[in-house]
Order: C-alpha cells, then structure tokens, then sequence
C-alpha cells in the first residue's frame, strides 16, 4: 500500500467530509478556488476514502471495495421513505 493510499485509509471522515464539499463546490471552505492539481488530487482521495469505507453509498457513488453503486428509483424511494415529512407546500 503506497503512502497515499495509508494516509487516505486514516483520514477521519469529517476530512473526506470536507474534500468531497470542495470538490463538488471547487473551492474551499474559506472560499478560495481548488486548482486544477488540488481538484485532481481530491478527487482522487475522495474516491479512494469511498472505496475503502463507504458502506452506505449514496445514489451513484464508489461503494467499499471500489466498486461503482448505482441505486435504482425504487431503492431512493424506500431508503428516503422512512424520513419524517417536515412540510409541503403548493407551489402555484
């Protein structure tokens, strides 16, 4: 395992947690924009971190294993069915 790959299998998940918000955003929390190196660099850690923790991949994610999870319409529906409804609105 190469030292990459170690520091990315330690990293707590309130780190990937913040990687995987700058990647998505392209910037960082303090609001200055990833480069094209550091968007490379986190994607690649966040893909890794997935592949080695995530054991509830969300729609369409790398799950643990690496392997890419692709959830269906009706597996969203039953997973977010369970959720209280806080309200809902007409929109004319």
């Amino acid at each position: 395992m190469s030292s990459f790959q170690k520091a990315i299998a330690n990293m707590p998940e309130d780190v990937y947690l913040r990687l995987k918000t700058a990647v998505e955003l392209g910037k960082w929390p303090d609001g200055s924009v990833l480069t094209a190196e550091q968007k490379e660099n986190s994607m690649q850690a966040v893909l890794l971190w997935q592949a080695l923790h995530n054991d509830n991949p969300e729609h369409m994610t790398i799950g643990k294993g690496g392997e890419l999870v692709m959830k269906s319409k009706s597996e969203l529906r039953r997973q977010f069915s369970d959720e209280v409804e806080i309200t809902r609105q007409k929109v004319n």
